[in-house]
């Protein structure tokens, strides 16, 4: 979106439900979403590169946002010598130099690393039974038991988040991540379920979780007003911000493409998962323009260590760690 910096450092964020945080005992964490692509993000990420120098997102995308925080102890030389590794590693042919196509590639790697890492993290967890696969009623034991078995401590919990919204929810992304349709997730499936966005056939639940956390009026659709409560709450008396006017023009030039006033399901998809719009792409073609030097479209390692703060700063990922590891995995 076009707007605020809090939602510019944003692509894809649904807020947690702050009511299980209180649940003693047990996971007590719905999905609720991990991420949602968030809406306008070609929009949203050329805007973050040109608001100013902070290169958060660029070493969250280059590197992974997980790992982004080990490199605040790290010396400005530290930093460049691992980068420096980690640009032979990117560099598939060996030519000495990084194409964009060499940085889309290594940027995907790492996201679809973080992803199933953040799986492998939680699996145990969930594994109640230890036969590899995370059955509906372990999930649900293990995230809503303390509800189920005391359901009078939250009979005033009636926001849209509470376990009582949030049950069905999950069951009914739960059997839509589970394709062989036998209540028991793989780790493939379970990782569709805790990432949806990130799979063709979870992209209908995607949308429709979206279309629930935005219609307040549960009409069906999203219009412009329930588009912007869902980044921004106006204080009465105090006039809009411009970034929040320019949302309204976003609405009604970009998003609602019918002009009936208000966003429909395909809509919706059209906004928070547009098919013409590849991020890592994108985030290559930035990292390449912003440094290279003698505009070869190509980068040496020499024009990526001179711009080192770019891609790694002091916020980049552990990979003093990772570098022990097996690559083959990246």
């Amino acid at each position: 979106m076009a707007g605020g910096a809090g939602w510019r450092l944003l692509p894809l964020l649904l807020l947690l439900v702050v009511l299980l945080l209180l649940v003693p005992g047990g996971l007590g964490k719905p999905t609720a979403r991990q991420e949602r692509a968030r809406p306008g993000a070609a929009q949203q990420q050329q805007q973050h590169h040109e608001d100013g120098p902070g290169f958060q997102y660029d070493h969250e995308a280059f590197l992974g946002k997980e790992e982004a925080r080990s490199f605040d102890q790290l010396s400005p030389e530290e930093s460049r010598e691992r980068l420096g590794k980690i640009v032979d590693r990117i560099d598939e042919n060996k030519d000495g130099y990084l194409t964009t196509e060499e940085l889309k590639n290594w940027i995907k790697r790492v996201q679809k690393r973080y992803i199933y890492e953040n799986v492998a993290k939680v699996w145990k967890d969930y594994d109640l039974n230890k036969d590899n696969k995370i059955a509906w009623e372990e999930y649900k034991q293990a995230t809503y038991g303390y509800y189920l078995e005391n359901p009078e401590e939250f009979q005033d919990a009636t926001d849209r988040h509470s376990f009582k919204k949030m049950l069905p929810r999950d069951e009914r992304r739960f059997k839509t991540a589970d394709l062989d349709g036998d209540l028991a997730a793989t780790r493939e499936e379970f990782t569709a379920f805790l990432h949806p966005e990130e799979f063709e056939h979870m992209k209908n639940i995607v949308v429709l979780e979206t279309l629930e956390d935005i219609d307040k009026n549960e009409d069906g659709f999203v219009d412009q007003d329930e588009y912007i409560a869902d980044m921004f709450t106006n204080e009465e008396g105090v006039p809009e911000p411009d970034w929040v006017i320019t949302e309204r023009e976003q609405f009604s030039d970009f998003r609602d493409l019918n002009k009936d006033g208000k966003m429909d399901k395909e809509e919706i998809q059209h906004w928070i998962l547009p098919q013409d719009y590849d991020h890592a792409l994108a985030e290559a073609r930035h990292l390449v323009y912003e440094s290279d030097v003698d505009k070869d479209q190509k980068l040496t390692k020499e024009e990526v260590l001179d711009n080192w703060n770019m891609f790694v700063g002091s916020q980049a990922t552990n990979y003093g760690e990772d570098l022990t590891r097996n690559h083959d995995e990246l």
